[in-house]
């Protein structure tokens, strides 16, 4: 297992970390949640041994091997694909064995070296590694592109794949999905389940934690705290721990209220999209964590526009893209005032060329894109972060706006920037500081529409929650691309989808989609000639024993959902000993489905290996 035991840890002359105590056991995962500057990244350099503790210790096994998202790395001349390789140190030590046998003639040596390779699974690595990358959004075509020619977000994505695939017993993951577009985190879901190791992830996707952790490690006050279950069961133990509180009674109640006011708003379009409906489970669910919430440490909004065109935006028969090559072709749109439209697709279909012409950054190369009159547009692209002037601050900016300085200060306190941030030189700023910032001049312009590109990169959890209710008490148009499941469930009342060089409505839920974009297993190549008669009975075994292992995972998730209603209700917390028994009904049953999801999983891999 790993622990860390009574761990003492200052930064300059901040107190970080307090008698600080966790222990993981082996095989689990949890992910790691705190507030910005908490410690998150600090406690994994702890447990790499990268940083030691000034008092106290940690401890894990010296066997184990510990791979990890590396945020920064030097950019190399190495191919992807063998940046990726060069992830399984073992390997590649067996391969500069092998050759330097072979210059020497050293039949001996390499009848052993070659059995070595094999083990270390030599023969199917590049196969491995190809699909890592493909899984989180790489061409193929890039596969021999230098590391140092892609950008800085496709290179952490690549030190992604690389830590992914090195061989490992511990897994620290810093941030995975914060480069990822929706169909690579929805593939990466499916490979942290598959994971076998122990896992620590640091996440401020909700949905990732939810769909693949089994604990969360809390960091708050210089200690940490361990809770069972996923990110929405940490939600609802904390918030009963908060509402204890009775300092905190009024910002509940006064919390709870403004959710209901965002259930009412919306509650009569619930029976015109499915989609509806699980905005509005996600708005009553917010009902239980409203303790956590009412201490959210950013309270803004974005103005609301004084006047709006009906329709805000037109496209007419237009052809999208770059360089007299469309990547879009025969888009026909409308956005109006109070749309909340989500935008959906796979990485490189064309989702940022469509927001771009929308912003008017980009004119198409055949038809017509239309604002109207009173349409101003606000638009949020990750471009835009690094065109930021980095020699001011932001109360410099506000300035710019006509703020007076109070004003300001106010304002950006709204943002969480206080004290001595609002003087600091943006260059100085965290991605998720810079972000804000973008966010905060975006809505001093007042736009009648948001067009938002993955506005949550670098964002924590707190600040990802106060944009979701920003964004629905803003009455302006809303168009939004982004990874998080969670915010588009709160902020997109409904999806264009964009395939295939067109862009359409997608007319079903987010989960429709996420079924949609999940791989799919392996068809098997039709053999010549007859098949066997001994791969057909073990094909047939195998494909039983998955329908089996499927009804079984559909039962225990009605049993875990079950179980989660009935958690929800507030007469339940009256009742310890019961709260208590479901909690361990429920920690028994996602264990039962975890194991047989593996062995689902272990089916398939069979499977794909018949001949």
């Amino acid at each position: 297992m790993l622990q860390l035991i009574d761990v003492t840890l200052h930064r300059g002359d901040r107190l970080l970390f307090d008698g600080l105590n966790l222990t993981v056991h082996a095989g689990h995962k949890a992910g790691v949640v705190g507030r910005n500057g908490i410690g998150k990244s600090t406690l994994f350099e702890l447990v790499r041994r990268r940083l030691a503790p000034e008092e106290g210790q940690v401890v894990r096994p010296d066997s184990w091997r510990v791979a990890s998202l590396e945020q920064n790395v030097a950019p190399s001349s190495r191919a992807a694909l063998e940046f990726v390789l060069d992830g399984d140190t073992r390997l590649r030590g067996v391969e500069r064995a092998i050759a330097a046998a072979e210059r020497d003639g050293d039949d001996d040596a390499l009848g052993t070296l070659y059995a070595d390779y094999e083990d270390a699974g030599g023969y199917e690595s590049r196969a491995r590694a190809a699909e890592v990358l493909g899984g989180l959004g790489f061409a193929t075509a890039d596969f021999d592109k230098p590391h140092r020619d892609f950008s800085g977000g496709w290179r952490i994505t690549l030190n992604l794949a690389r830590a992914l695939f090195a061989p490992s017993d511990l897994l620290l993951l810093d941030e995975p999905t914060n480069h990822l577009d929706l169909d690579a985190t929805l593939w990466l879901e499916t490979w942290v389940r598959r994971y076998q190791g122990t896992l620590l992830a640091i996440a401020h996707d909700r949905d990732f934690l939810d769909r693949t952790m089994g604990g969360i490690v809390h960091l708050e006050d210089a200690r940490a705290r361990v809770y069972t279950g996923n990110y929405s069961g940490f939600e609802r133990q904390r918030a009963e721990a908060l509402a204890l509180r009775a300092a905190q009674y009024k910002k509940q109640q006064r919390r709870v209220h403004e959710i209901h006011a965002f259930v009412d708003r919306f509650r009569a379009k619930a029976s015109k999209a499915r989609q509806v409906q699980s905005r509005l489970k996600a708005l009553e669910r917010m009902d239980l964590v409203a303790p956590v919430h009412a201490e959210l440490p950013y309270r803004f909004s974005f103005p609301q526009p004084e006047k709006i065109s009906n329709p805000t935006l037109s496209l007419d028969d237009a052809a999208i893209g770059y360089a007299g090559r469309p990547v879009l072709e025969e888009v026909t749109l409308r956005v109006h005032p109070d749309d909340r439209i989500g935008v959906l697709g796979a990485n490189g279909a064309g989702k940022t060329t469509l927001l771009r012409c929308l912003a008017g950054e980009l004119a198409p190369l055949e038809g017509s894109m239309t604002p109207g009159r009173h349409a101003s547009v606000g638009y949020f692209a990750q471009h835009q972060l690094e065109s930021l002037d980095l020699s001011r601050a932001p109360l410099d900016h506000l300035a710019d706006f006509g703020y007076r300085e109070q004003d300001a200060r106010d304002t950006l306190g709204r943002w969480g920037f206080v004290g001595g941030d609002v003087q600091r030189r943006a260059e100085t700023f965290s991605g998720g500081e810079k972000a804000r910032l973008v966010l905060l001049l975006i809505a001093c312009r007042q736009p009648a529409v948001l067009v938002l590109d993955e506005p949550t990169n670098h964002l924590d959890l707190d600040m990802r929650q106060a944009l979701a209710f920003a964004l629905q008490e803003y009455r302006g148009a809303v168009l939004l691309v982004s990874h998080d499941r969670h915010l588009l469930r709160q902020c997109a009342d409904r999806f264009w989808l964009v395939a295939d060089g067109r862009v359409g409505r997608f007319d079903d839920d987010l989960d429709a989609y996420a079924a949609l974009r999940q791989p799919r297993a392996r068809r098997d190549a039709k053999p010549k000639g007859e098949r066997r008669s001994g791969r057909s009975a073990k094909e047939r075994s195998l494909r039983q024993e998955q329908r089996q292992l499927e009804v079984r995972i559909d039962e225990l998730t009605r049993h875990v959902d079950e179980i989660d209603r009935t958690l929800g209700e507030s007469a339940v917390h009256e009742q310890p000993d019961e709260m208590s028994r479901l909690v361990a009904a429920r920690r028994s049953a996602v264990a039962d489905m975890e194991s047989v999801e593996r062995d689902w999983l272990a089916a398939q891999e069979k499977l794909d290996r018949l001949p």
